[in-house]
């Protein structure tokens, strides 16, 4: 079996492996015997509680908002891998995933400045709806 690793969020920010859980089923879909005699399926669980100490109370807030449909019943991040017919592959793609995910999660959007339009392009909407009213007029056949 594959032994979990660490989750490397980014430079000093590393999650033990200690703080995730994994489960096996079987997995659905093609496979022939494959499906029926080996649990391949990984349910990899990150304990969202304990990872407060690393990364802070606020990271892991913005982590339960942005990927809140990715949380159990406990509050614990979940992903499932089935898409390889190997245990090992199905450990390393989910953990891959999560570490993306987390990575994903912790960057801060942008603040929007609001900007004005500039004179210019005020003149230019108003000019095409003039020039487009007037097409409007000359297909209706009635001239004013």
């Amino acid at each position: 079996m594959s032994r979990l690793r660490d989750l490397n969020i980014s430079r000093g920010r590393v999650l033990p492996a200690r703080l995730l859980s994994v489960r096996f089923s079987r997995s659905g879909g093609p496979g022939g015997q494959n499906v029926n005699k080996l649990a391949t399926k990984v349910d990899l669980r990150l304990d969202l509680d304990g990872v407060i100490d690393i990364l802070g109370g606020a990271a892991v807030k913005r982590i339960r908002a942005t990927l809140a449909t990715r949380l159990d019943g406990d509050g614990n991040l979940q992903i499932v891998s089935s898409e390889y017919r190997e245990q090992a592959r199905n450990i390393e793609a989910a953990l891959s995933r999560m570490e993306t995910l987390i990575q994903n999660a912790l960057v801060q959007p942008k603040k929007r400045r609001p900007t004005r339009p500039t004179r210019a392009s005020q003149a230019r909407r108003s000019a095409e709806k003039r020039r487009r009213s007037e097409i409007k007029k000359l297909r209706s056949g009635i001239i004013e």
